[in-house]
């Protein structure tokens, strides 16, 4: 049902702009993160890298819009595009960020565990995971938008349990070790980061079920699943960040 329009009011009166919906999806592969990029297939920016995205449709929300962008563009199936964890990011409406018209972007993170190899759909002339780091410069603004998710991303890492979303429902403490390591860049102690982990209540819960043998020599790994909790008590703070709040 639309809403009744009031008298007087002349939406004519105000210049028309488009919204669209432009998604950094973060995966691991091979302990690495890695980005998910789309080559542009139409101009503006043929050719060039971009986050994968598009416009608003005039009856739907942004949230479904990303969802529906996401499994369009990269091939993603719908079922994995809709358990993907995503957030809405921040709003980018620099007036001369698109040629073509004014266009308000709803940029959103979206992350994963070893999401599978995507494939150039819409407009989208190719898609392909990289390495965060090796993209080289994007179509449009996308490299601010790519580079707040990463800071985004990174942060929610310290004080809330998000990494398990980038973990198969079951892992072991090394994998999810591992997740912040790709994040922030950095490498942890092992035996203090195990310790914080199980120490953080309801960060993650054992498992049923045998441990499971790793590539090493050692002994088999306990098995975790992700914990009720939502936030991390006390933080697990990345090592540049104990330094400077010591």
């Amino acid at each position: 049902m639309h809403a009744q329009v009031p008298d007087g009011y002349d939406p004519r009166a105000f210049e028309p702009f488009a919204v669209t919906v432009d998604l950094a999806v973060f995966t691991l592969r091979d302990d690495r993160l890695h980005v998910l990029l789309v080559r542009r297939g139409e101009e503006p920016h043929r050719g060039r890298w971009a986050l994968p995205g598009g416009f608003v449709l005039p009856r739907e929300s942004a949230d479904t819009a990303a969802r529906r962008e996401l499994a369009e563009e990269t091939g993603l199936s719908a079922g994995t595009a809709a358990h993907l964890h995503l957030e809405q990011l921040r709003t980018y409406s620099d007036p001369d960020r698109d040629p073509r018209m004014r266009v308000v972007s709803v940029a959103y993170a979206a992350l994963g565990p070893d999401l599978p190899e995507p494939r150039g759909g819409g407009d989208a002339a190719d898609a392909r995971w990289l390495p965060y780091g090796t993209q080289g410069p994007l179509a449009f603004d996308h490299d601010a938008i790519l580079a707040d998710a990463h800071d985004r991303v990174g942060a929610k890492l310290e004080y809330t349990c998000l990494a398990t979303a980038f973990c198969p429902p079951e892992f072991t403490l090394g994998e999810l070790r591992r997740v912040y390591e790709a994040v922030w860049g950095v490498a942890l102690d092992r035996p203090n980061f195990r310790r914080k982990v199980l120490s953080a209540q309801g960060f993650v819960r054992p498992a049923e079920g045998p441990p499971r043998l790793t590539g090493g020599r050692g002994k088999p790994a306990a098995l975790y699943r992700a914990g009720g909790a939502t936030a991390l008590h006390p933080p697990l703070l990345r090592p540049e960040r104990r330094e400077t709040t010591a």
